[in-house]
């Protein structure tokens, strides 16, 4: 088939809104999680390097890694029948999309919150957010489960279909790496200040594209949804660059804008108060309903940015094949 590598990602993207991650059997990216523990545990002990040339190293070794995994078992099963790549390459896809994980966990935290079960919906939305949720109130759990939705839409959708269209399953791969990375090591404290410099940075760099491809998504999305997209644009212009993250607040300025909510705010980690950048243009708080719309936006945003990122590939494959230029 002329577009069997363009048709590989929409395959694995069906078949994770079908059956969503799998819980029972070992996950790629948890072995790249626990890759990434093992590699700093060994470079820790490598004294003649400082922690920032060991956190570089970490970030190679894994990142490297887990693209040459999978290329090798594409490989390996290509060897055997070229069905079998195929298939091994859909699998390898699906194991990087979160889209259907995104919505269950979201909806995880609606249910409860809809019938009144404040404490229920307080430990349902700890587990997607990392700040505390003792205390929280209706709308501050609703809010807290839209931003994990709008924040993660890049993070667990539409930076490795970014990746897996550019670059296939090895490239898809290579990106979950580089998440999972920034996840163990990217944090501003003693330990990781300096080990951890490189694979923040790395990530930044990565999510560079697909967290601003994103935003005319959410647009259209909004648009087809009748959400507010005359507050999309306006939202991400003016409170995108408030967030502490170069690419965060542009996905989660663009689902404010559409929702007509606005994110960030006062909130407690660790038991200290901080109070964070308002994002998106709109005074709305958010509910049961907004966490509704918020699943509905990020799964037609998925559809969206596979479906154009697949139409561009098929016709830049058909212009270099038939010459025209």
């Amino acid at each position: 088939m002329m577009y069997t590598q363009e048709i590989l990602p929409v395959l694995a993207f069906l078949l994770d809104l079908a059956v969503g991650d799998p819980q029972n059997y070992p996950h790629p990216v948890r072995i790249i999680g626990w890759f990434a523990l093992k590699t700093e545990a060994f470079l820790r002990g490598v004294h003649m390097i400082s922690l920032r040339v060991a956190g570089v190293i970490a970030v190679i070794l894994v990142v490297g890694g887990s693209a040459f995994a999978g290329y090798a078992v594409l490989k390996l099963c290509g060897l055997f029948h070229p069905a079998l790549e195929n298939a091994a390459a859909v699998l390898l896809l699906y194991f990087t999309i979160a889209a259907r994980d995104l919505a269950v966990h979201a909806d995880a935290v609606r249910k409860p919150l809809e019938i009144g079960r404040l404490a229920l919906a307080r430990e349902r939305v700890g587990m997607i957010v990392g700040r505390d949720t003792a205390s929280m109130q209706e709308s501050e759990i609703a809010l807290a489960a839209v931003e994990s939705v709008a924040e993660n839409t890049v993070d667990g959708v539409t930076a490795p279909l970014f990746y897996a269209l550019l670059f296939g399953p090895a490239g898809a791969l290579a990106y979950k790496a580089v998440n999972t990375l920034d996840s163990s090591f990217g944090y501003k404290n003693e330990r990781y200040r300096e080990f951890g410099w490189a694979s923040a940075r790395f990530d930044d760099l990565v999510n560079y594209l697909p967290s601003r491809l994103t935003v005319p998504c959410v647009a259209v999305a909004s648009v087809l949804l009748g959400m507010r997209y005359k507050d999309v644009f306006p939202s991400v212009r003016t409170t995108a660059k408030k967030h502490a993250s170069p690419n965060a607040g542009y996905p989660e300025a663009a689902f404010a804008g559409a929702l007509g909510v606005r994110f960030g705010g006062p909130r407690s980690y660790g038991g200290e108060k901080h109070n964070l950048p308002y994002l998106g243009t709109c005074q709305g708080r958010c509910s049961t309903d907004t966490i509704k719309q918020a699943i509905s936006l990020m799964l037609l945003v998925s559809v969206l940015f596979l479906g154009t990122g697949t139409g561009l590939r098929m016709i830049l494959k058909v212009v270099s094949t038939t010459g025209v230029s």
